[in-house]
């Protein structure tokens, strides 16, 4: 992995298995988690990268005007109760 310093991105190679390292800083950013999903999507643009085991529905029962963190921490808590009580239903 390198960065260019003038625009601060990162860059990665793909190995020959195709396999490529997110940056730890944006698996930290993105909360991506080993066994999480990734969605390829093409666009006019080139590829863009997603979190498939994101809800695309995240964040619409809240009010217009709520920050992006407070969207994320509401989904956040919401994704850990479910979690907990699929925990729960699971254990004998």
């Amino acid at each position: 992995m390198s960065t260019d310093e003038a625009t601060d991105k990162q860059t990665t190679r793909i190995t020959r298995k195709g396999q490529v390292t997110i940056p730890k800083e944006l698996r930290d950013a993105y909360a991506l988690e080993e066994g999480d999903e990734l969605v390829w999507i093409e666009t006019e643009d080139g590829i863009e990268v997603r979190k498939a085991t994101q809800s695309a529905g995240r964040g619409l029962l809240v009010e217009d005007g709520t920050s992006r963190e407070s969207r994320d921490e509401m989904a956040d808590a919401m994704e850990a109760e479910i979690r907990a009580k699929r925990r729960a239903e699971w254990t004998p």
